[in-house]
């Protein structure tokens, strides 16, 4: 693994968190998918050796749940739904170099093999601990087949994990209370032997790796609680028959969350099965000196962060060298919920006649990839009419039709030097873009390019000089090298768009294969007129649209849906990977408005200013605490915060925040705070100023 800018020499592998086979997909669920295919290709387009990877999660108990409630065996159950995936995925132009399952035999040998260098190595050992039990059932109740109190925040969860409340993965006999989920009875909790995977005995090795870790901050943060604090063992058995089996056990399977990952391996095995190791060796990659990008939904960080990485140390293959995790995705600020239907359907998106690149550049663009993103049609419209068909298209179609009418294709002249320098600086942002994680900053590096062209020509009025004014075919020369720049830098993020230009453009090739260097290609002599790359989307639509979606949700609660318990929610294809949206209910969970009034008068004694932020350091010997430095105008003062796992420290420095500057000092593990930072949520989402409000600017 290196960590040098990409390109590297090595082999790259770009996963995305596995689909788990239980449900349809709804657009929600695109945004990890579409932003690895975008990763993947702007990678390639860097010239770095990349496999994009992926499969289908098919164990755990959701798919047992679910599959005996339609008297089918799991096997059927979730490979219905890994086919549908399969078909999906291509219709959105998510193009994994493989897409396998976590069912066929190839995981099911790598897993095993696996297991069996981690008991090799002693990182396995037996313990007997309480199992919930169905006496009346006569069954286990691993993971979903059992629900109750969480141990930690007092929240109702699953077995596996507080769902309602915390977050936290729980281990077998953690839940409090126990009900089966099968026959609704209380459960009982009777000792069993189970396989454990010594994770704790890493706890060093994880420290270091977290501190290597690139990709987003949630990713590199989140877990140093976790990782610091005190690490459990994890087991990694369970009883049941649905799943990998144990090796050497007749009567137990290994937990989901041991196969699961150990697709990426199995599915680059199957890539270079299919195309050779010459073309791409998975060897190389995962055992030598591959770099390895998991792009993921952050309700699975601790998983990738903390699980994996040991598993794969512990096992002798490369650890991951990135993990980008998403925020989620809302639907007009309410969370997706499948049991009112209230959701926008991958299928249906389609089947109303929008194409694909749109909502790829509203996923990508519509915020950083770590923040939470609202989708609404209307918003759709406003970026789509704005954006791709005000600035993309409209630059591309003027300036293509203007050529090929007056020119005959691209006018006989060199390209300028302030436009190759202006084009040179939009491969510099997608390249940067690249090395710094962001699928945004890849997208709108190429439409920034455009929006320099529509102002280049515009200014410039080609239409207004005359035939034999040299300037007119300079600046049209200029323009046909920027709309080839676009082709080639929105590629990633808009192929089909791309492809549609690359052809206007009259050139030879494929678009989709060329290098990030063909933005600097001349042009074809000779094309003909050019197409519109976007259609407007008329007001019209988005009212019919969010009829139908009304419509939908009241349907479904007048038939009774709307009474399903969260789980619905979760199960529904966001098992062991993407995470993308929250539940409705998790995004109403919020505390309720104080009854109780304060006084205007009241408020006019907190003294709340706009303060920056000079210095970030963590407080030595504190977990979550972090000390800044802040410029509040009049003076620099010192805040202590509960920042220190939830943000980069080192990004920091230059960020406007808001702080109540009169409240009294405070000592913090023996660090004085002078004032308080105002920031949202569990999350620590930092408040902060739309415009450019400067330091010490009071708030009122």
């Amino acid at each position: 693994m290196s960590h040098e800018d990409f390109p590297t020499e090595n082999p790259a592998v770009v996963t995305c968190g596995l689909p788990y086979a239980n449900g349809d997909l709804h657009i929600g669920h695109l945004r990890t998918y579409v932003g690895g295919d975008i990763y993947s290709r702007a990678l390639k387009r860097l010239g770095q050796q990349t496999a994009f990877v992926c499969g289908s999660d098919m164990h755990g108990t959701p798919v047992a749940v679910n599959a005996a409630q339609e008297g089918v065996t799991p096997e059927e159950f979730a490979l219905r739904h890994h086919e549908q995936y399969e078909e999906t995925f291509p219709k959105f132009d998510v193009e994994f170099d493989n897409y396998g399952h976590t069912d066929d035999a190839t995981n099911t040998e790598t897993t095993q093999e696996i297991v069996r260098t981690l008991e090799a190595e002693g990182y396995v050992y037996e313990k007997e601990i309480p199992v919930a039990y169905d006496p009346d059932a006569d069954q286990w109740l691993p993971d979903r087949f059992v629900e109750g109190t969480c141990p930690y925040c007092g929240e109702h969860a699953r077995g596996d994990e507080c769902d309602e409340g915390c977050g936290r993965h729980l281990e077998p006999g953690e839940i409090e209370d126990p009900v089966s989920t099968i026959t609704g009875n209380s459960a009982e909790y009777r000792n069993r032997e189970h396989k454990f995977f010594a994770v704790s005995d890493l706890q060093e090795y994880l420290g270091e790796f977290i501190d290597r870790l690139e990709g987003t901050s949630n990713a590199q943060n989140q877990p140093r609680e976790w990782i610091e604090g005190d690490l459990q063992d994890w087991c990694i058995t369970r009883d049941m028959e649905w799943g990998v089996d144990y090796p050497g056990e007749e009567d137990l399977v290994l937990y989901v969350w041991v196969d699961a990952p150990i697709e990426y391996i199995s599915s680059t095995k199957q890539y270079t099965e299919r195309v050779g190791p010459d073309v791409f060796d998975w060897e190389t990659a995962w055992r030598e000196d591959g770099d390895i990008v998991h792009i993921i939904g952050r309700d699975i960080i601790q998983h990738h962060t903390v699980f994996w990485p040991a598993m794969l140390h512990a096992s002798g293959y490369v650890e991951p060298r990135a993990v980008m995790a998403s925020g989620f995705i809302t639907l007009e600020g309410k969370g997706f919920s499948t049991s009112r239907n209230r959701a926008v359907w991958a299928d249906e998106y389609l089947e109303e006649g929008f194409r694909p690149d749109l909502l790829r550049y509203y996923l990508a663009t519509n915020g950083g990839f770590q923040q939470d993103v609202d989708f609404s049609w209307a918003r759709f419209r406003e970026r789509v009419n704005n954006e791709l068909v005000g600035t993309v298209g409209n630059f591309a179609y003027r300036s293509l039709l203007f050529a090929a009418r007056e020119f005959g294709g691209t006018p006989d002249v060199d390209l300028s030097e302030s436009v190759r320098e202006r084009i040179e600086t939009a491969m510099a942002e997608f390249e940067a873009g690249v090395n710094e994680y962001s699928v945004r900053e890849v997208g709108d590096a190429a439409v920034r390019l455009a929006q320099f062209g529509n102002e280049y020509i515009q200014r410039n009025e080609p239409w207004k000089l005359d035939d034999d004014d040299p300037e007119k075919a300079q600046v049209i020369r200029d323009c046909v090298q920027i709309a080839k720049a676009v082709a080639v830098l929105f590629e990633p993020v808009t192929p089909e768009a791309a492809e549609n230009l690359w052809d206007d453009l009259n050139e030879d090739g494929d678009v989709h294969a060329v290098g990030i260097d063909a933005a600097l290609d001349a042009p074809a002599a000779a094309f003909d007129e050019p197409t519109e790359l976007f259609e407007k989307i008329p007001e019209e639509r988005v009212e019919e649209l969010n009829e139908k979606l009304e419509a939908r949700v009241d349907a479904a609660t007048e038939d009774g849906e709307a009474e399903a318990d969260a789980d619905d929610e979760a199960d529904a294809g966001t098992g062991a990977g993407d995470g993308d949206e929250p539940t409705e209910e998790a995004v109403a969970d919020v505390e309720p408005i104080a009854d109780e009034r304060i006084s205007f008068e009241d408020f006019q004694d907190l003294d709340i200013r706009v303060g920056e932020i000079v210095a970030a350091e963590g407080v030595e010997g504190a977990d979550k605490l972090a000390k800044l430095t802040v410029d509040i105008g009049v003076e620099e003062r010192q805040i202590v915060a509960g920042i220190k796992q939830l943000h980069d420290l080192d990004s920091l420095p230059g960020t406007k925040i808001v702080v109540v500057a009169n409240l009294e000092k405070a000592e913090l593990f023996g660090v004085e705070s002078n004032g308080m930072l105002l920031a949202a949520g569990d999350q620590a989402d930092l408040l902060t100023t739309h415009g450019d409000a400067v330091p010490g600017t009071k708030v009122q």
